[in-house]
């Protein structure tokens, strides 16, 4: 019987994604486990599987098509015996993708949904021009013309069969424009939140023409909604720590210098002063079980194991990869696991599974020379620790002026998880492991 192969919800947050490539064409057949795509989300690129054995029929949807709705059909399975003009039969959507999303990844989900305005839908037919014509054109080509307030009907489609994609939108002219007044564009943000006005659509307050826009992609639209959800949703507050390094900074020296090098003399290992603060981050999570720890509306989940998260920027965005049992590792795993991650993050290859959930996260802008700063919650953690540069300040020492390497971390904290004396004291014992490094050793 044939079926209809869907797109598939690879993350919690995940409504829409690209169609990065096909592995597979029409008339292969194809069996359970089998890599199907390459499909784009929100955070990375993920291979797609199949769970059902059969023949590919028919693709619907060719690949790098952009702004693919979860749950539409992509392709038709075909079973035994089945021609390509076969129908599928109508079922109840199942995800076809075999994907281990955890249940508090999913509340997070919800939240994020409830808390930010729904994406107007896309018709998923060609819509009627004014003459009664029908309209074909990409959903991503439609949401670009109704941005540029561009009438579909006067441009002229150079896709398959004349639809209209995204670069004939964008290089329409303007005497495309609709000749009727447009419909305001959308707020720009806050609608939907409960007791929060919207704000008004940025581009009426600029002269047309004055500036360029980039359409957003699937991460920058992630990113807006988990970060606007959870500045508003979560309560946080800020404790802030300065930290003398100078100890930290003999230590990691000496440790670098006794790196041992191949026959390429490149040594095997060279730490960061970031690897020493995920370290300090774990052991402290370890020495505070209350600061590790995530809300849900009915419990407080408090982790057995200290899954740090670090904050890696990219062209693109930011994601937040995680080292897993972090009290457990030495400092050369540590700093080997995060250039890994970093590297897989920055190629859009992280797996879900090595990116959600975790309890507390590091993000440090020390390398861009940032004194001090403060960071918004990455749910469903309760806390996340900025880091700055390690710069020389005088100090006062004994009764006398001395100079140091100092730097700041500011902890922002989920004040539903963490009280404001529990955070106090977690930032204590994190600034005792730092500037006593040895301490993390017993």
């Amino acid at each position: 019987m044939a079926t209809n192969i869907l797109m598939p919800a690879l993350s919690p947050t995940m409504e829409e994604g690209k169609l990065a490539k096909w592995l597979v064409k029409e008339g292969d057949t194809v069996k359970s486990g089998d890599i199907l795509a390459e499909i784009e989300t929100d955070k990375a690129t993920m291979e797609f599987e199949a769970v059902d054995e059969g023949k590919i029929g028919k693709i619907l949807v060719p690949e790098g098509s952009e702004g693919v709705k979860v749950n539409a059909p992509i392709a038709v399975l075909l079973g035994e015996g089945e021609k390509a003009d076969a129908t599928p039969a109508a079922a109840a959507p199942k995800a076809e993708v075999k994907a281990d999303i955890p249940a508090a990844m999913k509340d997070i989900g919800d939240a994020v949904k409830a808390a930010t305005p729904a994406a107007a839908p896309v018709p998923a037919a060609p819509a009627p021009a004014a003459d009664g014509k029908r309209i074909f054109a990409s959903p991503l080509a439609r949401r670009i013309a109704a941005q540029k307030g561009l009438d579909l009907s006067g441009i002229a489609g150079t896709g398959p069969r004349g639809r209209i994609v995204k670069s004939d939108v964008e290089n329409a002219k303007p005497a495309a424009a609709k000749p009727a007044v447009a419909a305001a564009p959308a707020a720009s943000g806050g609608a939907g939140i409960p007791g929060v006005a919207p704000l008004p659509d940025a581009r009426l307050l600029y002269p047309a023409g004055s500036y360029e826009e980039t359409p957003h992609d699937s991460m920058r639209k992630a990113i807006a909604k988990r970060l606007t959800s959870a500045k508003t949703l979560i309560p946080h507050y800020y404790l802030t720590v300065d930290c003398n390094l100078d100890a930290l900074m003999a230590v990691r020296e000496k440790m670098n210098a006794a790196a041992p090098k191949g026959k390429d003399k490149v040594p095997a290992y060279k730490l960061s002063v970031n690897d020493f603060i995920m370290k300090a981050s774990a052991m402290a999570l370890i020495r505070h079980p209350d600061v590790n720890a995530s809300w849900t509306d009915t419990a407080i989940l408090r982790h057995k194991d200290a899954d740090v998260g670090v904050a890696v920027a990219l062209d693109f965005g930011l994601i937040t990869p995680i080292i897993f049992k972090a009290q457990t590792k030495g400092l050369v795993e540590i700093s080997n696991e995060v250039k890994t991650l970093a590297a897989l993050a920055k190629d859009r290859k992280l797996k879900p599974n090595q990116y959600e959930g975790g309890g507390f996260s590091v993000s440090n802008l020390g390398m861009f020379g940032i004194k001090s700063f403060t960071s918004i919650i990455n749910p469903p953690q309760s806390c996340i620790i900025a880091v700055g540069a390690g710069e020389e300040r005088p100090i006062v020492k004994d009764g006398k002026i001395e100079i140091a390497t100092i730097m700041t971390v500011t902890m922002s904290a989920d004040h539903r998880v963490v009280d404001g004396a529990t955070g106090a004291r977690f930032l204590q014992t994190l600034k005792q492991f730092i500037e006593e490094p040895a301490s993390m050793l017993l």
